[in-house]
């Protein structure tokens, strides 16, 4: 397999999941703006809407789409799974969870990383989005356990700790979330984390 990422992007949450499953795999970084591999291919022949990340496998197919890829891994590697309880039902709420990291976490990150000047009252609107999803986000692990499926490491939460981590960026403090600042320094702290830091070239 061959994973496209950005370095810090939302493909760090499959370059993190292919490291916790020991998968042989190789990376190919983009240049987004540029629209070129580090190859300097055009990345528009793997990804016509020109983002990451983008999973291609042996056979030539390609599965872009960041919740379609993480899902795709959840399945392949039995040991992300979120119901080894036995309770199908786990299985849609890791689709309700990625939904949510998507659609919402994720999207209240994104005029942060805009390249826009904001107004100080369009910061402070900004603000109030952004602090509204991570109470909305907190709220899931009230249930107890270290993740978001309690002791299972799942998808949702290598997603969830890439759009948290985007915090470190933009100079937000965790501080009034405890239970998220210290999830987030949880996962942060696993060997595979730590080693697709280091990867992408962010390892403090």
């Amino acid at each position: 397999m061959k994973l496209f990422y950005k370095p810090g992007a939302c493909s760090m949450a499959a370059h993190l999941l292919l490291n916790e499953a020991g998968a042989e795999y190789s990376l190919e970084k983009v240049d987004t703006s540029a629209g070129l591999t580090e190859t300097g291919a055009r990345f528009a022949e793997t990804n016509p809407r020109g983002y990451v990340p983008a999973l291609q496998f042996e056979n030539g197919d390609i599965l872009t789409e960041n919740v379609a890829i993480l899902h795709w891994l959840g399945e392949h590697y039995p040991g992300f799974s979120s119901d080894k309880a036995g309770l199908p039902i786990d299985r849609f709420r890791l689709l309700e969870l990625l939904s949510f990291l998507s659609s919402e976490l994720h999207k209240a990150f994104s005029p942060y990383f805009s390249g826009k000047d904001f107004s100080d009252a369009e910061k402070a609107e900004l603000q109030g989005k952004l602090d509204a999803k991570l109470t909305q986000f907190d709220a899931f692990l009230q249930k107890g356990g270290d993740y978001l499926f309690g002791d299972t490491f799942s998808v949702a939460d290598a997603y969830a700790f890439v759009i948290l981590n985007w915090t470190n960026f933009i100079g937000v403090s965790l501080d009034a979330w405890p239970k998220t600042k210290a999830y987030l320094a949880r996962i942060g702290a696993r060997p595979a984390a730590q080693k697709t830091l280091t990867e992408e070239g962010l390892a403090a």
